[in-house]
């Protein structure tokens, strides 16, 4: 199978281990302990744990485009920004 075309770097290999880890332990967390105990957040929304992962990385998805577009590389700002959002949403929302 040739994947010349693709880009895959370290960098890119890195972001989907993240993605698929993130959730495998989501997946963990709700054999473990069933239901995610939804909860109201500062946007009125309730959520559970994977509505809170799908805003974080939706959310951190924007961050980044909106990184690139304004300031262009490098990323580590951007990363800085998308793990406050994550930390925010997992602790507030």
């Amino acid at each position: 199978m040739d994947l010349s075309w693709m880009a895959w770097t370290w960098q890119t290999a890195a972001f989907f281990i993240f993605i698929f880890a993130s959730i495998a332990c989501m997946g963990f967390l709700e054999y473990r302990w069933p239901g995610g105990a939804p909860r109201r957040g500062v946007f009125g929304l309730d959520t559970t744990r994977g509505d809170r992962l799908f805003i974080t990385l939706l959310g951190s998805a924007f961050i980044f485009l909106g990184w690139l577009g304004v300031m262009g590389t490098p990323l580590w700002g951007g990363l800085a920004l998308a793990i406050a959002w994550g930390v925010f949403v997992f602790w507030k929302v």
